[in-house]
């Protein structure tokens, strides 16, 4: 396992692109430290794909995709400016409220925040509010996607660990919640100290709150399709990924009429080109894996920390660290897919629930999104605002700050994250 090791630190070390580096590293494994025959390769990075889950991924993508081009992410901002644009900060909040309702229709981060991001940065402009510290917040919100479900994190390392995708979406639910409530406090508190300029300017209407309510409620039935059907047992997450990506295509092309015909082409091929990537990363990763458990990693790391880590709770402290460490330098999808099956089970000779340690690795490496030098949503909300990635990277203690604090929080009172898939039977 030294070999494989090192032959991996070796690629990252000289740039080489993460699906490259898991490939080559697992083939050169193969050949030279094990005696096992080259066709595993290929078999292997078959099985990896040869999951029903998986079809998840590229349906989310493409509700994702949908809901940016078809109209539907424009809808909810304006339902959030007349909800919450009465209120001190009243931009950043509709930022983090629009990025808490997309999250929960779409599983990719960068997306939301782009998709809000290009939406508030003219008014952010206008009114004069410190376009580094909204863009740092709104990459921030753009995080929740990948803990309130759906979220392809959550599909990736389910897939990975085989464990229940439904179960995992349910206990991200309050984390999520709760995170965004830390960031409209952060946003609160901002907005007191920034003077005039960020000050409620826009009355609340009960009539207009009503009409972008009316309007934004065909996108945001996604919610009730893909949370309520999977709730209900009507059907299973990726059926509901297919569904909901088809329902954001019905209401793209045929009620808001922003999404034509024409457009299709480009909307497939961007979601076709996002999901081929995260696939050939599992395929690879799948490689990868098998290595590590023919090789008895887990094995070897367990025997280790059991003789010199007594308490769960220390292990979950190891973890947190070293998941906080790796998360700003590495690629959070590949990050799931090579570490959570090595710690997965130690974390079960812990007596550590799996569906807990699965929620504290997806949010932990979903920090490792806005943390520098890696951060790569902060490139897309900076890009975005044409701002400065260092200026943008400077604002970003304070929301990070909420996302730390939260992830102490679900690591060591699991039932945050427990208690509503245990009521609704998933557990």
């Amino acid at each position: 396992m030294i070999f494989a090791i090192s032959v991996l630190s070796a690629l990252m070390a000289i740039g080489t692109p993460i699906v490259f580096v898991l490939g080559i590293a697992a083939t050169l494994t193969l050949l030279y430290a094990t005696n096992l025959p080259i066709e595993l390769i290929v078999h292997r990075f078959f099985a990896g794909l040869d999951n029903f889950p998986v079809m998840a991924i590229p349906f989310f993508v493409l509700a994702g995709v949908i809901m940016d081009v078809g109209g539907l992410s424009r809808r909810i901002v304006d339902f959030a400016t007349a909800l919450v644009g009465w209120i001190t900060g009243s931009v950043l909040m509709i930022s983090v409220v629009a990025a808490t309702a997309l999250a929960a229709m779409s599983g990719s981060g960068g997306a939301d925040a782009a998709a809000v991001q290009s939406v508030m940065t003219p008014e952010l402009r206008r009114r004069g509010y410190d376009l580094d510290f909204a863009a740092a917040m709104i990459a921030t919100a753009g995080t929740l996607a990948a803990i309130i479900p759906p979220s392809i994190f959550m599909v990736l390392i389910c897939v990975t660990n085989n464990l229940s995708i439904g179960a995992l979406f349910i206990s991200g639910v309050v984390p999520g919640l709760i995170t965004s409530i830390g960031l409209m406090l952060v946003v609160y508190v901002h907005a007191k100290r920034g003077g005039p300029n960020y000050r409620g300017s826009d009355p609340f209407r009960l009539d207009r709150l009503g009409k972008t309510f009316w309007n934004a409620l065909p996108a945001l039935f996604m919610i009730v399709i893909i949370m309520g059907g999977i709730l209900a047992g009507i059907f299973t997450p990726t059926e509901a990924a297919a569904v909901a990506a088809t329902y954001g295509l019905l209401v793209g092309v045929f009620i808001y009429r922003d999404l034509r015909f024409k457009d299709l082409p480009m909307v497939f091929t961007r979601a076709i080109a996002f999901s081929a990537g995260i696939l050939l990363l599992i395929a690879t990763a799948s490689i990868f894996n098998f290595l590590i458990a023919v090789l008895h990693l887990p094995a070897t790391i367990t025997t280790w920390l059991n003789a010199t880590v007594h308490e769960p709770w220390t292990f979950l402290l190891i973890v947190n660290i070293l998941l906080l460490i790796i998360g700003a330098f590495s690629e959070s999808n590949s990050m799931i897919l090579i570490l959570s099956p090595v710690l997965m089970p130690i974390a079960l000779s812990y007596g550590i629930d799996p569906i807990h340690f699965a929620l504290v690795v997806v949010y932990n490496l979903t920090i490792g999104t806005i943390t520098p030098p890696f951060g790569g949503t902060v490139f897309v909300t900076a890009t975005i605002a044409e701002r400065p990635i260092g200026a943008v990277s400077a604002k970003l203690l304070w929301p990070w700050s909420v996302q730390v604090v939260v992830l102490f929080f679900i690591t060591y009172i699991p039932e945050i994250g427990l208690w509503l898939p245990r009521i609704t039977g998933y557990l």
